[in-house]
C-alpha cells in the first residue's frame, strides 16, 4: 500500500457541524463537510491502493492565500517528507482560485481529487480550477442582482444579518494584514543592507561568501539568524537589484 495524506476543510465551524448533524439524522445535505470529505477521501485511497497516514483538517475560507492556510502547510510538508501525495475530495477544498491551484503545483508534491480521479494531468487540473473560479464569481453576481432587485423594489428593505457570524472574512483581512506587515519589515531591512550586500556583490563575491562576511561582521538576518546563500539571493531579489 502507498502512503498518502488527507486534507480536509470547511469555512467554518458551524459548516462542519451542521453536516455533520445532517448525516446523523440521515438528511441529504451537500457533502462539503468534515465526515463527508473524509468518507470520499477513504473510499478513494481503498480503490487506488493508498494508505492514509494522517488527516489534516482546516476551518479555513477558500480565499486565503497558501501562506496563511497553516494545516495545509503541515500537510503538504508531511508528504514532501514522505514522498507521498496530499488527497483531497473536491478541488475547491483546496481553492477556487486558478493561481492558488498553479502555486500548489509549484510545491512538487502530488495532490489527486478523488471526485476527478488519478488520471487528471495538471491541465486538466487547470480548466476544473478556472471553472470553479467562474462559478464563484457568478454565484457573487447573481448575489448582487438579486440584492439589487429587492432594494429596487421596496427602497427601506435592509438585508438582516445572519445569526451566527463567519469568521472567515476577519480571518482573510487579518492574514493579509500580517502577510502585508511582514513585507514592510522585510522591505525596510532589506534597504538597511541593501548596500553592504550590493558591495559585496559588485566586488565579485559569491553569495556564500557574502553571507559568509555578514555574519563575521555580527549582522543577523531579519529574523536575527545566520545569513546563507539564499538569504543573501533572496534579499537582493527583494530589493530587485
Amino acid at each position: 500500500m502507498k502512503p498518502a495524506i488527507g486534507y480536509l476543510r470547511v469555512s467554518t465551524s458551524e459548516q462542519a457541524k451542521e453536516d455533520l448533524a445532517a448525516k446523523n439524522e440521515g438528511k441529504s445535505y451537500l457533502g462539503y463537510g468534515l465526515a463527508s470529505q473524509k468518507a470520499e477521501i477513504e473510499r478513494f485511497a481503498e480503490r487506488e491502493g493508498f494508505t492514509i497516514v494522517a488527516f489534516y483538517t482546516e476551518v479555513a475560507s477558500g480565499k486565503l492565500p497558501l501562506s496563511c492556510r497553516q494545516m495545509l502547510n503541515d500537510a503538504l510538508a508531511r508528504a514532501k517528507r514522505l514522498k507521498a501525495p496530499v488527497l483531497v475530495s473536491k478541488l475547491d477544498r483546496l481553492s477556487r482560485e486558478v493561481l492558488f491551484v498553479s502555486g500548489l503545483m509549484a510545491q512538487k508534491v502530488p495532490f489527486f481529487v478523488a471526485n476527478i480521479g488519478m488520471d487528471a494531468d495538471p491541465f486538466q487540473l487547470h480548466i476544473y480550477a478556472a471553472f470553479a473560479e467562474k462559478e464563484r464569481r457568478d454565484i457573487g453576481a447573481r448575489t448582487k442582482a438579486g440584492l439589487a432587485a429587492k432594494r429596487t423594489a421596496d427602497p427601506f428593505w435592509k438585508p438582516g444579518r445572519a445569526k451566527t457570524a463567519d469568521s472567515s472574512h476577519s480571518q482573510y483581512k487579518g492574514c493579509l494584514a500580517g502577510a502585508a506587515s511582514t513585507a514592510r519589515s522585510a522591505d525596510a531591512f532589506a534597504e538597511k543592507t541593501a548596500r553592504m550586500l550590493r558591495q559585496f556583490r559588485d566586488s565579485g563575491e559569491t553569495l556564500a561568501d557574502i553571507a559568509e562576511q555578514m555574519n563575521l561582521l555580527g549582522v543577523a538576518t531579519a529574523r536575527g539568524g545566520k545569513w546563507y546563500g539564499t538569504t543573501v539571493r533572496n534579499t537582493l531579489r527583494r530589493l530587485q537589484a
